[in-house]
């Protein structure tokens, strides 16, 4: 899960001629939002929040946050995909690990760190749907709270439910979305990407059974994250499966993880380390500098894998993600 705790500054004021941009796009109440290019004899779709969303048309303009972009783009859905937000580009130009494998040259980027939404870029692509991932209830992630009501007057929202249910049945979901706005969920590539899951899920099944133990953290200058498997999705489905994960005692409010100091980093014992492998953590070069970090028996044994905490939810995003995590237990020894 995201580090909500570490949030930075939200996206804040107006932005040149928005006004007009907003009475261009029809304002707030505007239904179907806006653009034009829709097919089809009307839209549906009941959301994470259980709102059901409805448009005039299955629509053709969609701005979507990136990994949620992303996971709708290995289902099919692309040329729909006019916009994103999110960490979608690296310094150096390079696709961010959220992108998947989505052709980030295509849809226009609205932003690209939390905190960033341009608000009059946004209007510019006409958007007639806005999707992203919802964490925490009711909270579009990376829409910024301080212009939300602004952004939300342009287009019909769909939020994606993305925590504290498992990773299959987000999968589920996002698959039944990407049906809805066109995609063939039949075709080769997704279900030999499902073949690829399904055969993935049975790895892990059996690899768990050594009683390796998992820690799944990330890490950041001044703490520890230790994340609950109760509430991330992918972690809550590992440990369906039979994976044996350490449990913090005392997450936050939100439910996600246990703040460690790095004086505390060794207060869970586990024999593998999975590791957020997003832009914003530290990876395992960085965190080489602290002690407590290198005096980890999981680390000492060089059982330390990478963790995509912000799993892609489509069948060909998570199926590595199994495959990956089966690998790193099955090369493990017990070292607690």
């Amino acid at each position: 899960m995201p580090h909500l705790s570490r949030r930075g500054l939200l996206a804040a004021g107006g932005v040149a001629g928005l006004g007009a941009l907003l009475a261009a796009c029809g304002g707030e109440g505007s239904g179907s939002g806006s653009g034009g290019g829709s097919k089809g004899d009307g839209w549906a779709f009941t959301d994470g929040r259980g709102k059901k969303v409805t448009l005039d048309a299955v629509p053709q303009r969609i701005v979507a946050y990136t990994g949620t972009a992303a996971a709708l783009w290995d289902f099919g859905i692309r040329d729909q995909i006019v916009g994103v937000f999110g960490p979608t580009k690296q310094k150096n130009g390079k696709p961010d690990v959220l992108a998947g494998d989505m052709d980030i040259s295509k849809p226009a980027l609205i932003g690209n760190a939390f905190g960033e939404f341009d608000l009059e870029k946004y209007a510019k692509t006409r958007p007639q749907l806005l999707i992203s991932n919802m964490y925490v209830k009711g909270e579009f992630f990376y829409v910024p709270a301080e212009s939300k009501d602004k952004i939300f007057k342009l287009a019909p929202q769909v939020a994606m439910k993305a925590a504290h249910v498992p990773m299959d049945e987000v999968v589920r979901q996002y698959a039944k979305l990407a049906e809805s706005l066109g995609a063939d969920v039949k075709a080769k590539s997704v279900t030999e990407a499902k073949a690829r899951f399904e055969k993935a899920a049975e790895r892990l099944r059996k690899a768990a059974k050594s009683g390796i133990r998992v820690m799944a953290a990330s890490g950041a200058p001044d703490l520890l994250y230790v994340s609950d498997p109760g509430a991330n999705s992918d972690l809550q489905y590992f440990k369906q499966l039979g994976v044996d994960f350490v449990v913090p005692d005392k997450v936050g409010k939100q439910g996600f993880f246990e703040e460690l100091s790095w004086e505390n980093a060794d207060k869970y014992k586990a024999d593998v380390i999975i590791l957020d492998n997003r832009t914003q953590s530290l990876q395992p070069k960085a965190l080489k500098s602290k002690p407590s970090w290198n005096d980890l028996p999981a680390v000492k044994a060089g059982q330390v894998a990478p963790w995509a905490a912000e799993p892609r939810f489509s069948y060909a995003g998570v199926a590595p993600l199994l495959e990956n995590l089966a690998e790193a237990i099955e090369k493990a020894k017990k070292v607690r």
